[in-house]
């Protein structure tokens, strides 16, 4: 049986898509697991097959609600904004595709001739919506709560890693929320991408203040300003950084130096001027 990823770094079809519900320790019958791993792709080119995008549709809803809870729980201290910040930061879709790697969902995906082609089993767009479909699918059979647990067991470790971050939960909006804070304006993001369709490569810069501050590169538009903005955020941070040192620097040199007597002062063991 082949699996995992192959020898060109793409991913493999061939897994027995009944060893799923084990691997993930899930209850899904088989026509359900079915309906949740058949992309659109394969639907069209087998005379209009049901498609996982209802199930999609649900799984999206359940993760949500899951993460959502789990980040208001465990993080009572956290402001709406940080909130939002971190959930976007696990339920995005790279996030998902990442997840999705850790157990070769793309092996077990049924895929049209063209999606196959063109390296469709390792494509984010499409790892992330068959998790949320497998979700949505554990739903349906199984309920909430085992859905629930699902969700725990794959994203927990996510949660703990993205609230780590700080500042890279979200780099583009960091970065306009540091520009606004030093009165530089808003962050205005150039991007030109090259290749074919199916592998382009995006290039970004970031422009702050009528200066280019930050450059980056991804398979996608929004990989690629995220890499810039980081690159601008750390290098205003430094400066900024930079500035304070210089001038807490600057007052430690200042009060290292004593003070010298004015010239209306005496001088050590001499009178002072006596008064008319």
């Amino acid at each position: 049986m082949v699996s995992g990823r192959g020898m060109d770094g793409g991913v493999a079809a061939g897994r027995d898509p009944a060893e799923l519900p084990s691997a993930l320790d899930v209850q899904i019958s088989a026509e359900t697991l079915e309906r949740a791993l058949t992309h659109r792709s394969f639907a069209y080119e087998n005379g209009g097959l049901p498609t996982n995008e209802r199930l999609e549709f649900l799984g999206d809803s359940v993760l949500g609600l899951v993460v959502t809870d789990t980040l208001f729980t465990e993080y009572p201290t956290l402001p709406e904004g940080q909130l939002a910040k971190l959930r976007a930061a696990v339920v995005q879709m790279n996030a998902l595709a990442e997840v999705a790697r850790e157990f070769q969902l793309g092996s077990y995906v049924r895929l049209g001739r063209g999606e196959e082609g063109t390296g469709g089993r390792d494509k984010p767009s499409i790892l992330a919506d068959t998790l949320e479909a497998v979700i949505g699918a554990t739903y349906v059979d199984c309920g909430l709560n085992a859905a629930s647990a699902l969700v725990h067991r794959l994203f927990d470790p996510v949660i703990e890693r993205s609230a780590l971050l700080g500042a890279g939960l979200d780099w583009k909006t960091s970065l306009q929320e540091l520009t606004a804070v030093q009165g530089l304006g808003v962050p205005d993001y150039h991007v030109d991408d090259t290749g074919p369709d199916h592998q382009k490569l995006f290039r970004a810069v970031v422009r702050v203040g009528g200066r280019d501050l930050g450059t980056g590169e991804g398979r996608s538009k929004k990989a690629a300003e995220q890499q810039a903005a980081q690159a601008a955020y750390e290098a205003l941070s430094g400066a900024s950084e930079g500035a304070v040192k210089s001038r807490s620097g600057a007052a430690d040199v200042a009060s290292s130096i004593p003070a010298q007597p004015s010239p209306a002062d005496p001088a050590p063991g001499q009178a002072g001027p006596s008064a008319p």
